[in-house]
């Protein structure tokens, strides 16, 4: 039976986001600005329209807001992966099996579906209906045509965000109105490449006849790519989500920071979300890597505090974490700078039901990670950052990033209900 898959991914996703909770905002130029609201990385149409890059830095287009032409947030990553949870949710409902592929992107088999495009529609209705959030859809035979697909379904006014590619007259027309750095696993610099080759489409790069120079060009997974154009199914679906092999946090902080207290505390802070995701995964990291530097932008001397500790006894403890960290830091600070970011890694993982224990060393018991379990499940249940460490402290401190545009965490925090005023709801009957 010949394969048919699908792509759904959400439009502007951060942005629509923001819009479910602010109806007002349908049809304004929306941005979402990243980690201490550097620059763009979420523009809704309008944004687009109005000349605003992806990447683009904050100070050269907020003039628009005092102009009432734009709407800026800060990113709130609590309230997307809530949303996206629930997006992906939906997509399972109806596809036998989905890959979820990012925060806000999966694909999912159709095939054996009567009608691809019916079917896609119902998804796309079903998503907006159960969530709110609009999405386009694609289909093809193989993943690398679906996203082309998707592609085109955003980029059509015509389409109604669904473009079926499953026939090759079809499929040949999309190739040849899809530049060649616009193919999914083409980058800039391989687009290039290609380009020099006289590959300037889609359909170009397809239909090119010396498979040899393809994989010279670009290696095995170039010429993966042009078979999946090809309609050779090359990339399958893939529904577990791989264990990390690394985990890192760090931030750029609000104010610079000249203590050592408030050093670690940001440091803590780093190591709890980030053994939250180790526990996420069953794995307890055997290495932790601590850093921190100062401005690089700063005409004043410069430091780079480098710290690594392999531990005897695997661990996904906060506490303990936080223990070593902090000895870590005592270990690598200097007095007389201002640090500008910080971060933490853990490495080296192991599966914690797989691990031998030194028997001269305490690992964690039994008591230790229900402890930490009933954290977990706490801060799941009534929002992140309900239940804390003390070394992570008790008040929101300067050091913490810049969100001076940040919404509330409608969908986690019983504290940023949206709240609804009675006399102004109108009960429509039936």
């Amino acid at each position: 039976m010949k394969k048919s898959i699908a792509l759904i991914d959400c439009n502007s996703f951060y942005c629509s986001c923001e819009r479910l909770f602010r109806p007002e905002l349908n049809n304004k130029a929306i941005v979402v600005l990243s980690n201490n609201d550097g620059c763009a990385i979420s523009r809704t149409a309008e944004a687009k329209r109005l000349g605003i890059k992806m990447g683009e830095p904050f100070f050269k287009f907020k003039n628009l807001i005092n102009q009432n032409k734009l709407f800026v947030f800060s990113s709130n990553f609590a309230l997307y992966t809530d949303i996206s949870k629930r997006v992906m949710l939906t997509i399972a409902s109806h596809s036998p099996e989905i890959e979820v592929y990012s925060v806000d992107e999966a694909f999912a088999d159709f095939t054996g579906i009567q009608n691809l495009s019916e079917h896609a529609h119902f998804i796309k209705n079903k998503i907006m209906q159960d969530t709110g959030i609009p999405v386009g859809v694609g289909i093809g035979p193989t993943k690398v045509l679906a996203k082309v697909a998707n592609h085109l379904a955003k980029k059509s006014l015509i389409a109604n965000g669904v473009v079926n590619l499953t026939e090759q007259k079809f499929i040949d027309i999309a190739l040849k109105r899809i530049p060649i750095e616009d193919v999914w696993g083409i980058g800039r610099a391989s687009s290039q490449k290609l380009i020099n080759l006289g590959i300037k489409n889609g359909y170009d790069f397809c239909y090119y006849k010396n498979e040899e120079v393809i994989l010279k060009t670009l290696s095995k997974t170039g010429l993966q790519i042009k078979h999946e154009l090809m309609g050779i199914n090359c990339f399958g679906l893939n529904e577990k989500i791989e264990t990390k092999k690394e985990i890192m946090c760090s931030r750029t902080f609000g104010v610079s920071l000249s203590t050592k207290d408030q050093l670690k505390e940001s440091i803590a802070n780093y190591i709890c979300d980030a053994a939250e995701k180790l526990r996420k995964q069953n794995s307890l990291c055997s290495e932790l890597n601590v850093f921190a530097r100062t401005n690089p932008f700063n005409e004043k001397s410069q430091y780079f505090m480098f710290e690594r500790l392999k531990l005897i006894n695997p661990t996904c403890d906060s506490r303990k974490l936080i223990s070593e960290a902090s000895r870590l830091v005592e270990k690598g600070y200097k007095e007389g700078f201002e640090y500008k970011k910080a971060g933490i890694k853990l490495s080296s993982f192991n599966e914690s039901t797989e691990l031998q224990l030194d028997m001269f060393q305490e690992g964690d018991s039994f008591k230790s990670l229900k402890l930490m379990e009933t954290m977990d499940k706490i801060n799941y249940i009534e929002g992140k950052g309900s239940i804390q460490l003390g070394a992570c402290g008790l008040i929101d401190h300067a050091w913490r990033m810049n969100r001076n545009h940040k919404s509330p965490r409608y969908t986690t925090s019983w504290n940023d209900l949206k709240l609804f005023n009675a006399n102004e709801i109108t009960l429509k009957k039936n």
